[in-house]
């Protein structure tokens, strides 16, 4: 916790540094405007085998007393949602741009379920939406950008069916499990036209959207816990204001 304040408080120290230096050598360009798009977006996991659990905690048995196994996978499955907001820019040429976006973002992963005779795939439709308030720095040539920065998101929705699929194979519950905050990054490019900003846009997380602990070992790891990580595509038209 304290390496990831002190990481904050770093970052917030150079980008209002960048901002003064892009102030005073350009003569404070300013901008504010609206923007909206979609996210195209997608889960990453791996693969596990574990143990289901009923509602108790004990877990479930197959009618020859067996544990139920199942495999949790990870799909390719990406899923389109909806992005607006508002954004700021300060500067011309180097410019520092915050915004704050309401996203809908989602993927898919697949349970494959081993108590019966045949194994029987569910997959699961992940959907939720959040606060993303990214921080910029980018480039200008003509009416080119290139930006790249950190981004904070959080939670304001929740996915049922997320929490349900994961309560059934944990024994120790889910307080934990859904991080309220995720911090990640974009990285993308611009076209500046007539007040109209058009961007394309890479986002990732360097933070886990959930994870828990899980009692059988994932297949072809070690590790004993299931995280979930983000990766979206984000197109928007932007409409600058001031």
């Amino acid at each position: 916790m304290k390496i990831k304040k002190t990481i904050i408080i770093l970052l917030v120290c150079c980008l209002c540094g960048t901002v003064s230096i892009a102030q005073n050598r350009q003569g404070g360009g300013f901008a504010f405007g609206v923007k909206g798009g979609m996210n195209l977006s997608q889960l990453t996991m791996g693969n596990f085998l574990t143990t289901r659990y009923d509602a108790n905690g004990n877990p479930f048995l197959k009618y020859n007393g067996q544990e139920v196994r199942d495999n949790i996978q990870e799909s390719l499955d990406s899923r389109t949602g909806f992005a607006g907001g508002v954004y700021m820019r300060f500067g011309r040429h180097l410019y520092v741009q915050p915004e704050v976006l309401l996203s809908t973002k989602g993927g898919t992963f697949d349970i494959i379920q081993n108590d019966g005779d045949v194994p029987v795939r569910q997959q699961v439709d992940v959907r939720f939406s959040s606060i993303d308030v990214p921080i910029l720095i980018g480039l200008k040539g003509g009416p080119f950008r290139i930006n790249a920065g950190p981004m904070a998101s959080f939670r304001v929705g929740d996915n049922q069916k997320l929490r349900d699929a994961f309560q059934q194979y944990t024994s120790g519950g889910l307080n934990d499990a859904l991080s309220q905050a995720v911090y990640g990054y974009q990285v993308g490019a611009g076209l500046d036209i007539f007040g109209l900003s058009i961007d394309v846009r890479r986002e990732g997380t360097f933070t886990d959207l959930a994870s828990f602990k899980v009692n059988n070992q994932p297949i072809g790891g070690a590790s004993t816990t299931v995280k979930q990580k983000l990766s979206s595509w984000q197109v928007t038209l932007g409409i600058k204001l001031i």
